[in-house]
């Protein structure tokens, strides 16, 4: 028989650490290295309760970070960029009305869609996104990260600290893409 104190360290462990049963997952970053630009796409793979959560006229919130890393041998890799895509998914199942707001910082789409299976489709996908000028980098080694973080809800700054065991984040999860070389590539 179990000690008590181990049932209850594994009954706070249980509230407190999201389930890792969870099917969510981004696809590898696929990143298109032209003359001028690199361009970024990427997916999120729902898993069926987030799907069945929408289908339910649950609000969602998911935050796509796309930054390019510079890879150092020694040293950490360096940050160079990102660009932040917040995606907010409200519901409403009476109406059979799913509406979608996209924020990239300086635009906001919204978009209107009658089912659910387009909504979802347009909402964890990220397609040809422009990241930054080939031009204004160094020339080296690179890579991408796509992370993507699911908010529950939003508590203010203050009340967030006192509250710091109130689960605010449903899931986050990052993929980095393949390293690809910019210029002749200095190694270091």
């Amino acid at each position: 028989m179990l000690p008590a104190r181990f049932i209850l360290y594994f009954a706070i462990c249980a509230l407190i650490v999201p389930s890792l049963s969870e099917a969510i997952d981004i696809s590898e970053p696929k990143v298109l290295v032209s003359e001028k630009t690199i361009i970024v796409s990427a997916t999120l793979n729902l898993g069926e309760k987030e799907l069945s959560a929408i289908k339910n006229g649950i609000d969602k919130e998911f935050i796509f970070h796309v930054d390019l890393f510079r890879v150092w041998r020694a040293w950490p890799d360096e940050f160079v960029l990102g660009k932040v895509i917040t995606r907010t998914l409200k519901c409403d199942p009476i109406k059979k009305e799913y509406i979608l707001t996209t924020f990239d910082g300086t635009t906001l789409i919204e978009k209107r869609f009658q089912s659910c299976e387009p909504l979802s489709a347009w909402a964890s996908s990220i397609s040809e996104l422009k990241l930054t000028n080939v031009a204004e980098l160094e020339p080296d080694d690179y890579f991408v990260r796509v992370s993507v973080e699911s908010r529950l809800r939003r508590l203010p700054p203050v009340i967030g600290y006192l509250l710091f065991f109130v689960k605010q984040v449903e899931f986050s999860i990052f993929r980095d893409s393949q390293v690809f070389s910019i210029g002749k590539g200095n190694k270091k």
